[in-house]
């Protein structure tokens, strides 16, 4: 059984000994990773979250690893191998193992202050953490613009306009009458990006939003998943995704993160990476017929309806810039 090689690679990568291993299905991962993850056990009582993944970058592992080791409340890093790696590699994939935490997921049921607070000083250490070697720059718009024009052709004017299943028949009238905020944003996405200093950059994990929270026990316990995205970028790489809070939520959260003085640039330049990502994921589901069963691509085709229900009102604040937070320079450099 798979879980049984899984069991016998933890002990002999990590000496980390597994009393059980339950998979955890697929849609619940927790922390948006891909591969195959599973609940253990270890023979001390401690809970793990091990991940057999598919593949691909590794920024993900270096920066929660580069977080943790550097004290960062919140972030539970993955254990180091025999060799000082933060992972393995076994039948072609790499195989990972970080602490499991228990909480509330952060995007199912109201946040309190104490956690924004939380999330505030959280999210300011990562921030103030070294950079590690190997992490990705800041993300483009181009290949997402370049997502949802593909989306578009075949949508209104490639093959696929004339064999819509019903939920592709909801899509294409949700993409025609908001055909005017998807134009404007694809424009947007050809601004040239605003220059950043190699001071500038700093680790970032590329998506912090609600849904990327595990909310503990108690009122400041905090925890930050999905670390997939991260990128080496200017602060406001991550911020964007709290300027779309409320402002009592804004407010605790730059109560903990401290006065910082956000550049309007970009902001508008990663709101429209933001947007494009958020439209673009998506609706690719939507239109995944042989990939994915319909409740889940109805799921997605209602993500659809939300991101573009407010894309007007995206488009208006960025050419404003950040209405709270933008204070002086930020404690964290």
């Amino acid at each position: 059984m798979m879980e049984e090689k899984v069991r016998r690679w933890v002990r002999a990568d990590f000496g980390v000994g597994l009393a059980s291993l339950d998979e955890v299905p697929r849609g619940a991962g927790r922390d948006g990773g891909a591969g195959r993850l599973w609940h253990g056990r270890g023979e001390d009582g401690a809970g793990y979250a091990v991940r057999l993944g598919a593949g691909g970058p590794a920024a993900g592992l270096r920066a929660a690893g580069q977080a943790a080791a550097h004290g960062v409340p919140g972030v539970p890093g993955p254990l180091r191998d025999r060799r000082g790696q933060w992972w393995s590699v076994r039948t072609g994939r790499r195989l990972s193992v970080r602490p499991w935490v228990e909480g509330v997921p952060g995007g199912t049921g109201p946040v309190e202050p104490g956690h924004w607070r939380a999330f505030g000083r959280l999210l300011a250490a990562v921030h103030a953490t070294p950079v590690p070697d190997g992490l990705p720059p800041a993300r483009r718009p181009g290949p997402m613009a370049d997502a949802v024009r593909a989306v578009d052709r075949w949508l209104l004017r490639g093959p696929g306009a004339e064999r819509h299943d019903p939920l592709e028949r909801a899509l294409a009238g949700l993409w025609r009458e908001m055909a005017g905020p998807i134009g404007a944003l694809l424009a947007r996405a050809g601004a040239p990006p605003p220059a950043a200093e190699p001071g500038d950059q700093v680790l970032c994990h590329g998506d912090p939003g609600p849904g990327r929270l595990l909310l503990g026990a108690g009122a400041a316990e905090v925890w930050l998943l999905g670390w997939s995205g991260a990128v080496r970028a200017p602060r406001e790489q991550d911020l964007v995704a709290v300027l779309e809070l409320t402002p009592d939520q804004r407010e605790a959260f730059f109560a903990g993160y401290g006065p910082v003085e956000l550049d309007p640039g970009r902001v508008e330049h990663f709101r429209t990476v933001r947007a494009l990502e958020e439209l673009a994921v998506p609706a690719a589901r939507v239109l995944d017929r042989a990939g994915l069963p319909e409740p889940e691509r109805a799921a997605a085709l209602e993500t659809v309806r939300q991101v573009l229900a407010r894309t007007p009102e995206r488009a208006d604040e960025a050419s404003s810039g950040p209405s709270r937070g933008a204070r002086d320079p930020s404690p964290s450099g």
